[in-house]
């Protein structure tokens, strides 16, 4: 594309790659944290890639800076993006040091962007510290943010609920806990400086199976790193109870993970791999799908 440069997947640095298909382009836009120093420092906003075959990209392409006047400055992490209502939102998340961190809704006209601020502050709740918002839309059209109340606060990491507005613009509810990071047999936790035990919960996303399950990929600390597992709603609805399979997706030091089709209708898990910075680069297997087991081909 016309001033960008092409590059190839292994070069990407980004952290919890989110992937939309736009058909009417045959591209793939891919987004995600991409900010050099995500942890701490000057925050300075998001960019994206778009491609036609998943491994040479083109970019980067600024999807979202921060005004003068925006709220956070640091921690910049995990947009999502969603095609709702003929517009597109982007569910991220922010922190500042004089508040907690939560999920802020934006939206632009085009994937391309430029995102602009469309809740008022976050929509996570004020007092918690909050991160990784998806958007999920229930049969009844009743928008949902899905999220996590982080480890940081609570200690076990929990994965909550909360109706949205119609259009996106803040809760309408108070948050509903799905299930705690501990809850799955194959997560371990770790032992912080005064002794307590603590569990991650990172990067929640919702997957209606083609036999009709409500599934739920998620990631935390496993035997050998970074972790996905997939959480089942008993009820096929988002508020469960939701039970975790026994053997996680992916275990090998990669996570955060979403479901995509390709344009061949090929079901793509997409993760970042390694959990360790600068190494993060996106990653993207293709998924068997069995009433209603995934399994990486």
């Amino acid at each position: 594309m016309e001033g960008y440069a092409v590059i190839n997947r292994k070069d990407i640095h980004i952290r919890d790659p989110f992937i939309i298909s736009v058909k009417e382009e045959e591209k793939y836009y891919l987004y995600g944290t991409t900010d050099k120093n995500c942890w701490s420092g000057k925050a300075t906003g998001f960019d994206a890639y778009s491609s036609s075959d998943l491994e040479e990209w083109d970019g980067p392409i600024t999807v979202f800076s921060p005004n003068e006047g925006f709220w956070a400055d640091e921690n910049f992490w995990a947009p999502e993006i969603y095609c709702y209502k003929n517009k597109y939102y982007m569910f991220a998340s922010f922190k500042s040091k004089e508040k907690c961190r939560g999920t802020q809704i934006l939206v632009a006209d085009s994937c391309r962007g430029p995102f602009i601020p469309h809740s008022d502050g976050p929509v996570t709740p004020e007092n918690w510290e909050c991160l990784d918002g998806t958007l999920y839309v229930d049969e009844n059209g009743q928008a949902w943010i899905i999220f996590c109340h982080e480890w940081v606060q609570v200690h076990d990491g929990e994965i909550c609920a909360m109706k949205l507005s119609p259009n996106l613009e803040k809760a309408i509810d108070k948050p509903i806990l799905l299930f705690k990071a501990s809850d799955a047999p194959w997560s371990r936790g770790f032992t912080d400086n005064e002794g307590n035990e603590k569990y991650v919960t990172d990067g929640p996303f919702i997957y209606k199976a083609q036999n009709g399950e409500l599934l739920m990929l998620w990631s935390t600390s496993g035997h050998e790193g970074y972790t996905i597992g997939i959480a089942r709603s008993e009820t096929g609805a988002i508020l469960g109870p939701w039970k975790q399979d026994k053997i996680p997706l992916f275990s090998k030091d990669g996570g955060h993970g979403m479901l995509f089709k390709t344009f061949e209708n090929k079901l793509m898990l997409t993760i970042h791999a390694p959990n360790e910075t600068p190494n993060e680069r996106p990653v993207f297997f293709e998924l068997q799908e069995c009433d209603g087991k995934l399994t990486l081909k």
